[in-house]
């Protein structure tokens, strides 16, 4: 399924939010309004302004949610690199944390990002805190109901320098970081969702998450653009030690 598709089947959306608006371009960098034409021409950047997400991300973990069923009412859930927020704000949706579903148990949902990250409803931020420091850890096991978490979503991912193999292997070091935390904080048989940059040390996290889940998923969303090398690892049955 096409990725217009995808969203007139599950969001319910007319053609005309499809349409480009005109913008006048004058006077920016060529560099600039390659990223306008390509902003105005994305039918997700459109469908998140529609459904009031904060960014088109949030599409990416609709369709992995979808497949895979990882979020549930009651459940805890870390969201690791949480700014803006669209991650969460389908976290929270999905895992009932704002308990706007009285039939439904209420989640928790904590987030974390070195950036500053807009209050959501449903979700506890740690803005300005690096997930890698042993405090921050701390304080997201101190938050965390019972001190375990059942899924950990992580969308982080560094400044581009424009090295590809460069951003790629500090991708991966972020991505292990994530799995040796989620080591102390998964709850037996939970899922972890990471996003690495396609490249020579995929299979190195690959293996470290093989070595620990029962289930380890390559994901390339639809709504990932086709351009980029942005892949998700969906590993789910944590095996507790």
């Amino acid at each position: 399924m096409n990725s217009l598709l995808f969203l007139q089947r599950h969001l319910h959306l007319s053609a005309r939010t499809f349409k480009k608006t005109p913008r006048n371009l004058k006077g920016k960098s060529s560099t600039e309004q390659r990223w306008i034409v390509r902003q105005l021409s994305d039918p997700f950047v459109k469908a998140a302004h529609v459904h009031n997400y904060r960014c088109r991300s949030a599409f990416k973990l609709l369709e992995i949610d979808d497949r895979y069923g990882l979020l549930k009412p009651g459940f805890s859930v870390i969201d690791c690199g949480a700014a803006p927020g669209a991650w969460s704000q389908v976290a929270a949706q999905r895992i009932n944390s704002v308990g706007t579903d009285p039939g439904s148990l209420v989640g928790f949902l904590v987030g974390v990002d070195l950036l500053r990250i807009p209050p959501l409803d449903g979700a506890h931020f740690l803005s300005n805190c690096d997930l890698t420091d042993s405090a921050t850890q701390t304080e997201l096991r101190y938050l965390l109901p019972d001190g375990v978490a059942d899924v950990i979503l992580s969308d982080m991912a560094p400044n581009a320098s424009g090295f590809r193999e460069m951003d790629h292997e500090k991708l991966i070091a972020m991505c292990l970081c994530v799995v040796d935390f989620a080591e102390k904080v998964l709850r037996s048989e939970g899922a972890l969702v990471c996003k690495y940059w396609d490249g020579s040390k995929a299979g190195q996290l690959q293996n470290r998450l093989a070595n620990i889940f029962r289930e380890v998923k390559v994901v390339k969303p639809k709504s990932s653009r086709k351009e980029s090398s942005e892949l998700f690892f969906v590993a789910r049955y944590f095996k507790k030690q």
